[in-house]
């Protein structure tokens, strides 16, 4: 009986070898060599420290900064938790988003909505707008935007507040990407936030832009995808060229 397992029991412990150890040894040694950044995750390190990867994007916030597009994955950019809302385009959810209460009985945002994406989108990069009622009305103490008020009143059944910006908008700056962790935005997004950054970066709108037109990458190949701009290498290259003195 022996005899007849041993052929079976050789050949394991040979293919187990070769796919287990020879070969995984062989392209791990042949990535490191020849495409060591990419085999690590395509790390960006900035003054020796390490502010991210070029392939999964992150949440940028600050008005000095450009910020990337919505994400659904899960807080937001969790590369944990990739995915879309999986969401129709005449959900309700998706378009005048939804709210909800927490542990401690406040009610907050659950999902921001297309037309709350909207809201900031305008406020944020001094883009014109119309409103059926003034958004002064939805802010706190401080000037910010309530967004859970906005919420309400685009989901008010009797007079929903009607908002509209009056210019087209970039379809990446409201729209979250299947895997909520698309590191890219359209130029055309990146230019709309131009002036908010040169305000804040006290640079010349100009220098904003050339900067954005050195750093958009074509399609692959000049036919594959389409052209973009990678947020982080973007923000990035902004730390390098404009400093903000503290």
């Amino acid at each position: 009986m022996f005899k007849e397992l041993e052929p079976g029991f050789r050949m394991t412990i040979i293919f187990t070898i070769l796919t287990g150890l020879v070969y995984p040894l062989i392209t791990t040694g042949i990535s490191q060599l020849l495409f060591a950044k990419q085999a690590n995750g395509s790390l960006i390190d900035t003054n020796g420290r390490i502010v991210g990867s070029s392939l999964i994007g992150q949440n940028f916030s600050k008005p000095e900064y450009f910020h990337p597009r919505p994400s659904a994955a899960g807080s937001g950019y969790d590369a944990t938790a990739s995915g879309g809302t999986n969401l129709g385009p005449t959900s309700s959810k998706l378009l005048r988003g939804t709210t909800k209460t927490d542990d401690k009985k406040n009610e907050i945002v659950d999902f921001d909505g297309i037309q709350l994406r909207v809201v900031h989108y305008c406020v944020d990069n001094d883009v014109p707008y119309e409103s059926s009622i003034a958004l002064d009305q939805f802010k706190d103490a401080q000037g910010n935007l309530d967004d859970v008020r906005l919420i309400k009143a685009f989901n008010d059944d009797q007079a929903p507040l009607i908002f509209n910006a009056k210019v087209p908008l970039p379809a990446d700056a409201v729209t979250a990407s299947s895997s909520g962790l698309d590191p890219h935005i359209s130029p055309a997004y990146a230019q709309v936030q131009s002036g908010r950054v040169a305000k804040a970066r006290h640079a010349s709108a100009e220098q904003i832009t050339q900067l954005i037109d050195e750093m958009i990458e074509r399609a692959d190949l000049g036919f594959l995808g389409e052209p973009r701009v990678n947020v982080l290498l973007l923000n990035v290259a902004l730390d390098q060229r404009f400093q903000i003195s503290k």
